[in-house]
């Protein structure tokens, strides 16, 4: 049973908009439950210009934290008294920890991911990469997993707004890490199908599979991957993208969607609050075994 709130429960928050069809609540509240933890987790509708307010109020409640999600993940970065080098280098922050009023920053989509793969006993450190998509999940991913030991990069991306950070995502990761990589355009079918033949891995950070383009793939042609390659696809809503069934076709061992890399994200977060570890089989089990769809 859920534990009675109190004059001595923590509040935790999650701060974004849209944030109500957010699993985290259901999450962490259940994690809190299972190991008797006197917390509670709370989602708030926070935009840009409240922002500064609302982090302000993590000193003055004395919360012991908030997660922060998108339009929010970089503008926070102004609002605290320390950021985490890595979440530095992915110059977003998807985590705050408060300890006796100072505010710290940290970035898990990254850790999640790399988490992810080990808990499928699934080894990429020394490997090569190729990389789709530089927004906030696929730059937390490339640098993570360069700071990690992963040893070369292809990074694709439109020639479009994101452009720029997908320049600044190469930039980082060949001055600040020991990997190497290399930005082409998305454009470059010939070099993307090129770079699956000699790579470990194929993540696909983009939202291509997801509403409103579920159903669609960045790659349609099962003759491109190789049957040792790891295909990774953050999308899990729905859990089966088409990427992940050309995939299948093409008799790939390992194909993966973003589950699990949301779970571990959350697990990290969960650890850098309370201490202790996030019961993550079981979050699973009550999430997902019970066919919620919402991310």
């Amino acid at each position: 049973m859920r534990n009675e709130i109190d004059g001595h429960t923590i509040l935790i928050g999650l701060m974004a908009t849209p944030i109500r069809h957010s699993m985290s609540p259901t999450m962490h509240n259940l994690a809190f439950s299972d190991l008797g933890l006197n917390y509670v987790y709370l989602a708030f509708e926070v935009d840009q210009a409240h922002l500064p307010a609302a982090i302000q109020s993590v000193r003055t409640l004395e919360m012991r934290g908030t997660n922060i999600s998108m339009p929010n993940k970089r503008i926070v970065l102004e609002l605290l008294d320390r950021v985490d080098p890595a979440a530095e280098l992915i110059n977003a922050v998807n985590t705050v920890v408060n300890d006796d009023g100072v505010l710290t920053g940290y970035n898990t989509d990254g850790i999640g991911f790399m988490r992810s793969l080990a808990k499928n006993q699934l080894e990429i450190r020394g490997e090569k990469m190729t990389l789709i998509g530089t927004g906030g999940a696929g730059t937390a991913i490339g640098i993570q997993a360069a700071l990690d030991g992963v040893r070369e990069f292809d990074i694709f991306n439109r020639q479009d707004g994101q452009w720029d950070a997908a320049q600044r995502l190469t930039k980082i990761i060949n001055e600040q890490t020991y990997a190497t990589a290399h930005l082409h355009p998305l454009s470059d079918q010939a070099g993307l199908r090129q770079s699956l033949q000699t790579s470990r891995i194929l993540v696909d950070a983009t939202g291509v599979g997801m509403k409103p383009l579920e159903g669609q793939s960045l790659l349609n042609d099962p003759s491109w991957f190789p049957q040792d390659l790891i295909v990774y696809d953050t999308v899990y809503a729905p859990r089966t993208t088409k990427l992940m069934q050309v995939a299948h076709q093409a008799g790939v061992k390992h194909v993966m969607n973003g589950l699990e890399m949301m779970l571990e994200q959350g697990a990290a977060a969960f650890k850098l609050w309370t201490g202790q570890e996030m019961p993550v089989a079981h979050v699973h089990q009550v999430l997902f075994n019970e066919g919620s769809q919402n991310g």
